[in-house]
């Protein structure tokens, strides 16, 4: 019973801030409907976000919009106007609620509406689909679209002829944007930008630090997703260091006195793949229930990875921005690069096991995760768990199903620790 209480009430001040965050954002969203303060649609992934803020423009995440649907379980009726419309079943959930919505009266999931967009700023990253959903959304809104064509990461680095390829296109979507706001760019607002851009790195790679603590004092996958909001909404601004520096002193204090995002902690994870959105807490309920807490994960690095060093340079603002968008974001690097992510997290988080996550309307992310559950299992015997459901699409998720495989997976490791600690008995492991 104690252990149940815990799960339903950690909700702590970081939660809070976050939410008042993500509503401010909205509100500024619907007042610009009102205003006509210019506003620019991008992706999450690689984001350029503090170009953006240093010409006070809005940015507007279709994803974010669309997974705030999933998770307020307001994603169907979208799913199944886009459905109507002509989208297949398993076109990205994203797009098809993000189309859908827009086509049920562009309304956000506050309530709230969303400006048009002075720009469609397609800042394509490893996923061909978020061409086509920026063509469908440049089509709808009647706004003009710029792909940035961002190559793929080929190497261990970018390129220097990679990072002045994109460098170019940075420096054509700063004509536009002073098209848009009627201002010149001033270069050094844009250094004050990643000055803020980097001090908030450093929280948050000291955030994700505190899941080396036993017990882990945040759940560094359901926590995680938590923060993306402010890290990439705010990104560049006072808020989001402000925001991070709650967390960091919750999570501080939380590991100071022992306690843990679950109690008692038996099993550390690391996690593959996004959440499951429309049961985001269902789905973190059925593991806190084994006391399995994520100690890493793969997805909180869509947007950024900055634990590996990576810091955005104000003496170098545009080269800096683009070798973010190249090489430092998880879409646009390969699957050994992630294979080489995910050792790192178990060997330096501690962690028990992998759990991957395939979700069925990403192909982005979903695509080897077969191959990814092979290596780990039987070259790197790391103790893997495979389930499969969406990020968007309510319809894909069986609670029955995935609690057998959760359950089934977590009893075997179970035995597997009691007989690594009384090694007289005869041993079995999960499969």
């Amino acid at each position: 019973m104690q252990q149940q209480n815990e799960r339903q009430t950690y909700q702590g001040l970081m939660h809070r801030v976050q939410k008042k965050l993500m509503v401010r954002w909205y509100n500024e969203l619907d007042a610009a409907t009102e205003t006509g303060h210019p506003a620019v649609y991008l992706m999450v992934s690689g984001n350029c976000v503090e170009l953006l803020r240093a010409f006070d423009v809005l940015p507007v995440y279709p994803e974010i919009n669309a997974l705030q649907l999933a998770i307020r379980n307001k994603s169907l009726p979208a799913l199944l106007k886009s459905e109507e419309l002509g989208y297949a079943t398993d076109n990205c959930g994203y797009v098809k609620a993000d189309i859908g919505a827009n086509s049920l009266g562009d309304k956000a999931t506050l309530g709230t509406r969303l400006p048009k967009p002075a720009l469609i700023l397609c800042n394509y990253v490893g996923c061909n689909t978020y061409v086509k959903w920026f063509e469908h959304l440049a089509a709808l809104t009647g706004a003009p679209l710029y792909v940035l064509d961002i190559p793929f990461m080929r190497q261990e680095t970018a390129s220097p002829e990679d990072v002045q390829y994109v460098v170019r296109q940075l420096e054509e979507i700063i004509k536009l944007l002073e098209k848009i706001t009627g201002k010149k760019l001033d270069i050094e607002n844009l250094k004050e930008h990643l000055k803020r851009a980097r001090t908030a790195e450093d929280l948050w790679c000291e955030v994700r630090n505190f899941s080396k603590h036993r017990p882990a004092p945040y759940d560094a996958y359901f926590d995680n997703t938590t923060m993306m909001g402010p890290l990439y909404v705010y990104r560049g601004m006072q808020e989001c260091i402000d925001f991070f520096e709650v967390a960091k002193k919750e999570f501080q204090e939380r590991a100071r006195q022992g306690l843990g995002a679950v109690s008692p902690e038996k099993f550390r994870i690391v996690v593959e793949g996004p959440p499951p959105y429309p049961y985001f807490r269902k789905f973190r309920d059925m593991l806190a229930h084994w006391g399995a807490c994520a100690v890493a994960s793969t997805y909180s690095t869509v947007g950024g990875i900055w634990e590996f060093g990576f810091r955005h340079d104000s003496n170098n603002p545009l080269y800096s921005i683009a070798e973010h968008m190249i090489s430092q974001n998880l879409a646009n690097r390969s699957f050994l690069q992630r294979y080489e992510q995910i050792d790192r997290y178990i060997e330096e988080y501690s962690a028990d096991a992998l759990l991957i996550h395939s979700v069925k309307s990403c192909r982005l992310f979903s695509a080897g995760q077969g191959d990814m559950r092979e290596y780990f299992f039987r070259q790197r015997e790391v103790p893997t768990l495979f389930v499969e459901s969406d990020l968007e699409d309510p319809r894909y998720f069986s609670a029955a199903q995935m609690q057998n495989r959760i359950d089934a997976f977590f009893e075997s490791l179970e035995h597997q620790k009691l007989y690594k600690s009384h090694p007289t008995l005869s041993s079995g492991g999960p499969r």
